[in-house]
């Protein structure tokens, strides 16, 4: 038998170390950084080339009443830029609110601890009191000057859905580059289930994913559908919209905004067949709409 490669070996004895521990976040950092340094070399040639045309991977999973969506990109910008403009929760409402889906963000933090407050709606302007309130509890799990790990944590959401989790993570790789690896999943029930079969049968009876499945009798790509589509969906924009903030960050301050939003719709439109549900003006419009009522109720 040939000798295992390099990568494999790392990524083996990294994930060997998760499983001892029980949960990837008890990992030593050094560990974790890698581990993930290892993933990138296990997925060196998927990286190299894919439908996305950029480093990119996604993947989504269910499994046991849980959606999970995954991104693993490589950055070219160093971590001594992108670590620090991620670890802030500040910064992370300037992320959040890019989504269409995202209506308001701000920094709830107290005592108790940090805490962002979302109210998360429908993909047009509508009221927040028809929007549904979110409270996640934002932890930087670990920071070292070449890895960090931060969750946001939701107990609860909207129709018995439940355990709302983002993980990112992201390590320095050389002097210009970095990888980062965004993790979305959330729990659901009944409720939510029907909630999203309704969908399915109606709004998003032609939306579709990412990852191709087969082949129709033209040769043409056949995406993902269903609930796994809908995950890919929205991890993409998540991503997208870490992407667009970390590329503005070198543009004068009162112009980041506009480069910002105007970045997330110009990337998501490159995905128009799983992505396009706004022209690019009504996006803005209501995200100016959105932003300017957030502002004011932090001035309050």
């Amino acid at each position: 038998m040939s000798a295992m490669p390099r990568g494999w070996t790392m990524l083996l004895r990294a994930s060997l170390l998760c499983m001892l521990s029980g949960a990837s976040l008890l990992v030593h950092a050094g560990d974790a950084a890698q581990l993930l340094k290892a993933r990138h070399l296990a997925l060196g040639g998927v990286l190299a080339g894919n439908p996305f045309n950029r480093p990119l991977y996604l993947q989504a999973s269910e499994a046991k009443g849980t959606l999970e969506g995954e991104i693993y990109a490589r950055v070219e910008q160093p971590f001594a830029v992108v670590g620090p403009a991620l670890q802030g929760i500040d910064n992370w409402c300037d992320i959040l609110i890019l989504h269409l889906n995202v209506k308001s963000c701000r920094n709830a933090s107290s005592e108790g601890g940090s805490v962002l407050s979302l109210s998360v709606g429908r993909k047009f302007d509508q009221p927040l009191a028809d929007a549904y309130a979110f409270s996640f509890r934002y932890q930087v799990v670990a920071s070292t000057p070449e890895y960090l790990q931060l969750q946001l944590t939701a107990a609860e959401g909207p129709l018995d859905t439940r355990r709302y989790r983002i993980v990112l993570e992201v390590v320095g790789l050389d002097a210009r580059r970095s990888f980062l690896h965004l993790s979305y999943s959330y729990a659901f029930g009944v409720a939510a289930r029907m909630a999203m079969q309704g969908y399915l049968a109606t709004a998003g009876r032609d939306k579709v994913g990412f990852s191709i499945v087969g082949r129709n009798a033209q040769g043409q790509p056949v995406h993902v559908g269903s609930t796994l589509g809908v995950v890919e969906r929205n991890t993409m924009r998540y991503y997208l919209a870490i992407e667009a903030y970390l590329g503005t960050l070198s543009a004068p301050a009162p112009d980041r905004l506009e480069q910002r939003l105007n970045a997330w719709y110009a990337a998501v439109e490159r995905y128009p067949l799983q992505l396009h549900d706004l022209e690019r003006g009504e996006y803005l419009e209501m995200k100016h709409r959105e932003i300017q009522r957030q502002q004011a109720v932090v001035a309050q």
